[in-house]
């Protein structure tokens, strides 16, 4: 049994009540994370079509570093859960330890790569002569602030994977309103701040995630007592950097993929024309917020199989699929027939273009039945993470998006139009449910088999 106590016990009770507890924070601290970019956009589009031209380029960068960030937090997530489960709270203290001084040393050389980068970067990308200064203006502070960007979400990682997801959802509801207070203050120097344009909308960002730097490590130091005296022995950083690289890069590489999913979407959206993407981006829009639930309950699957794996709790295991997929199929079931009700009106409140609103409402008839699907393949990846085990999620991702939906894109594009798009959309979520349920069931009796092994 863990012997730190500030958090209830994960190890016993109702599974549904401790994943409702749990994820429930997470829900406003998502929501609240979206809005980042929403926020930023709506501030920097006040000051023309050139800067929020730029701001949209370095999207695709800033994805990429997020992803990072995401996958060094799943890596710590599980390992410090599964150490936490087994009560082994001084390996507990130098994983959370080791993490942080390693996502410390990635954020330094994601800034200073950055920094001699920016030009023939974003030329890469296509950005125009015109815009690389107001590009560089933004994307300097920005990498000079990477370690806020990305240590932080190391950091409460480590809160997650301890049971504490209430202090890292209100974390991030804070840093998002912190960030709206400033946006406007820096971008347009109201009340005495100078105005810096497209540079404050950067600047509001690291100062915002300064605040949860140090907030979160104040957390993780003195509150939690999470936090060793750094080491300078190679054998003992190297093995817990070798437990945390083992899920976080399989978890980059999912991460990275689930943009380029979206990227083949629109691409082949594109074809039927501009009506056609503006739709897909109203829906694309409307998506996210469906599935804030789906999403808050994945980052806490992981920390609550890790900690009942690593105290060997392992009819806790087949208990939590089944919640798993009895909530994803209810809830899934309920979101289809909601925005099948109310898809259209909600993108009516984005344009009032027939054509533009076929397309959307097309998508929002049909994809969001799927859902249930979707909503259990990410809850199957955070398991597999958090069992230690990646590589599972990680294939389930690529065979969603390469060896089911792009083959039934391609057909159904052809039979149906863009119809046929969604249809693949829909059916790519539905197969990839299924399948990352089975595996996830055969995976836990092969765990159960392998128990001494898979608990050391």
């Amino acid at each position: 049994m863990p012997s730190h106590t500030s958090q209830p016990s994960l190890l016993e009770g109702s599974v549904a009540a401790h994943l409702r507890r749990l994820a429930l924070p997470m829900v406003w601290g998502i929501l609240a994370t979206m809005s980042f970019n929403v926020v930023d956009t709506y501030f920097v589009a006040q000051l023309g079509d050139g800067p929020l031209a730029a701001m949209s380029f370095t999207f695709p960068v800033v994805m990429v570093i997020n992803a990072l960030a995401i996958g060094l937090g799943a890596g710590m997530s599980s390992v410090v859960a599964r150490a936490y489960g087994a009560g082994d709270m001084q390996r507990v203290r130098r994983l959370v330890t080791d993490a942080t001084v390693l996502a410390i040393l990635i954020a330094l050389v994601v800034s200073i790569a950055g920094l001699l980068t920016i030009e023939p970067l974003f030329r890469l990308l296509g950005a125009e002569q015109r815009l690389l200064p107001l590009i560089t203006d933004y994307m300097v502070p920005w990498y000079v602030g990477a370690v806020f960007a990305v240590v932080p979400m190391v950091a409460l990682s480590a809160l997650r994977g301890i049971g504490n997801s209430s202090v890292t959802g209100r974390i991030m509801l804070g840093v998002a309103l912190f960030n709206l207070i400033l946006d406007p203050l820096l971008i347009f120097g109201l009340l005495g701040f100078p105005r810096l344009e497209l540079q404050g909308a950067a600047l509001a960002t690291v100062i915002s995630r300064g605040v949860s730097f140090f907030v979160a490590m104040y957390i993780l130091a003195r509150r939690e007592h999470l936090l060793a005296m750094p080491t300078a022995n190679w054998a003992a950083l190297k093995d817990s950097w070798s437990s945390l690289l083992h899920i976080g890069l399989p978890a980059i590489a999912t991460n990275v993929i689930i943009p380029m999913s979206g990227g083949v979407v629109v691409a082949l959206v594109a074809a039927h024309g501009a009506d056609a993407v503006a739709g897909l981006g109203i829906a694309l829009r409307i998506e996210p917020l469906a599935l804030i639930v789906f999403y808050a309950l994945s980052s806490v699957v992981g920390p609550f199989m890790g900690q009942n794996a690593g105290a060997g709790k392992l009819q806790r295991l087949d208990e939590t699929v089944s919640v798993l997929a009895r909530f994803c199929l209810v809830f899934g079931v309920v979101l289809g027939v909601l925005l099948w009700l109310v898809g259209g009106p909600i993108a009516g409140l984005f344009s009032d273009s027939p054509q533009v609103l076929d397309v959307a409402t097309a998508y929002l008839y049909l994809v969001p039945f799927s859902y249930a699907g979707y909503g259990f393949v990410m809850s199957a990846n955070a398991a597999f993470n958090g069992l230690g085990h990646p590589l599972p999620a990680t294939l389930i991702s690529f065979l969603r998006v390469l060896g089911v939906y792009l083959p039934l894109a391609w057909l159904g594009n052809q039979i149906w139009g863009i119809s046929g798009l969604f249809l693949a959309t829909l059916l790519s979520n539905l197969v990839l449910g299924l399948v990352s349920w089975w595996w996830l069931r055969k995976h836990l009796r092969q765990y159960a088999k392998d128990a001494p092994a898979a608990v050391s």
